[in-house]
């Protein structure tokens, strides 16, 4: 396991402010910023778009976290890495660095086979990586088995101002104990759901490797994010 706490920003760009085109605007500022400040991983999360649409937003992303890389990160497993949520497809098109897995897609193992027959297959040299989502120590497990580079556990917080449809509807909290028994695993593991920069410390003594927000860093200069989590 690495030292340093790796960061994950994923996107939302329906939390920012005005209309479609404003909202972009915001959400490639912000990716821009995250890749300044030398978060690890940026994962676009735009459920809602089209497969043209989220391609051409993947390109703009690729090219402000290319273009802010600053030049301190010029060894490769420092730089910042783009993963598309869900669509391998789009990913491999857009020329992003991986694709984030739900908990009800195809494995991390198939993902390696669509490279293996796609036109867009990056070169050798550059490692797609696969990400899973998982909420429990079984699918961190099974992600580990299928060769996935990291697994993302959510949630193991209750987000304090979650309205009552959402804890209704989503995934209960798992806990730190849960966190634990899944960063047994040999794979990375970030914790997700409800992590702040006051409570990110006990996820990384329970053996994540790192942390992941939409929050956390839409709502915050992401640059006092990442100096407060890099000092614990």
């Amino acid at each position: 396991m690495p030292n340093r706490c790796l960061l994950y920003y994923i996107t939302d760009r329906s939390q920012f402010r005005g209309d479609e085109s404003a909202r972009r605007r915001v959400l490639l500022a912000k990716v821009a910023e995250a890749a300044r400040a030398g978060v690890d991983y940026i994962q676009l999360r735009e459920k809602d778009l089209s497969s043209r649409e989220l391609e051409m937003l993947a390109r703009d992303a690729l090219s402000a976290v290319r273009n802010s890389t600053p030049l301190r990160t010029e060894n490769q497993e420092l730089r910042t890495r783009l993963l598309i949520n869900s669509r391998t497809d789009v990913a491999l098109a857009a020329g992003a660095d991986g694709v984030h897995l739900r908990s009800d897609d195809i494995g991390p193992h198939e993902v390696r086979h669509v490279l293996e027959a796609s036109a867009h297959r990056p070169p050798a040299t550059d490692h797609f990586l696969v990400a899973a989502s998982c909420h429990s120590a079984a699918d961190v497990f099974r992600a580990e088995s299928e060769n996935a580079d990291f697994a993302v556990f959510a949630p193991v917080f209750e987000k304090k101002d979650a309205p009552l449809f959402f804890l209704k509807t989503t995934t209960q909290p798992t806990g730190l104990a849960a966190l634990r028994e899944a960063c047994r695993a040999k794979i990375r593991v970030l914790a997700l759901g409800g992590v702040t920069v006051e409570n990110a410390a006990s996820c990384l003594n329970a053996g994540a490797a790192g942390v992941a927000g939409i929050r956390l860093f839409q709502e915050n200069k992401i640059e006092d994010v990442v100096r407060a989590l890099r000092a614990l």
